[in-house]
């Protein structure tokens, strides 16, 4: 139950503390990022967060429902600043297999667990990368994999049915619950 001395204590704070900047849209335009915002994967999945800005400017993020922010993207301030998006270095594991059969059976079995699972290769070979987890740790050395702790940036795949996949005019759009004979 809120008192009265609940709202005189809040009323007095919030007038003493600096407006909160309300950024509620990305950006599309080509005009580069005059303040960033580094968050890890975690805290860019999220469309309702407090922030703090390279600049020190605290900001309320107010996004749509399921918008996954990726680093690079840009976003719209109110007061007309636009905000680059920075993937933070976070704790993950990199495992490398000997066989492209050995690294789709690694895929499989984080993906039949529902993991964030970011794909590449490099000069070395083909990689997946996942947040740190000892126990997912322990699968993927079961499995075969070279397992090694690194702290990067995770920009995980996105899912084969998310917003932005497919590829215009190539045909590879998911469909969901399509029906025969539309």
């Amino acid at each position: 139950m809120t008192t009265e001395a609940d709202m005189i204590t809040t009323s007095t704070e919030s007038a003493c503390a600096p407006a909160l900047l309300l950024i509620e849209s990305l950006y599309e335009g080509d005009a580069p990022a005059t303040d960033a915002l580094e968050l890890d994967f975690n805290y860019r999945t999220k469309s309702r967060l407090r922030a703090t800005l390279a600049s020190g400017a605290e900001a309320g993020l107010f996004l749509p429902r399921g918008t996954v922010l990726r680093g690079g993207q840009r976003l719209s301030a109110s007061d007309g600043r636009i905000v680059g998006v920075v993937a933070a270095a976070e704790d993950l594991l990199e495992a490398r297999c000997a066989t492209a059969v050995e690294l789709a059976r690694a895929a499989f079995h984080l993906g039949n667990r529902h993991v964030a699972v970011e794909v590449g290769s490099d000069a070395e070979g083909d990689w997946l990368r996942l947040q740190a987890d000892h126990v997912l740790e322990g699968m993927l050395v079961g499995l075969g994999a070279r397992v090694r702790p690194l702290r990067a940036p995770f920009e995980p795949e996105a899912g084969a049915y998310a917003p932005g996949h497919q590829h215009p005019g190539d045909g590879s759009g998911a469909r969901i619950h399509m029906m025969a004979g539309q």
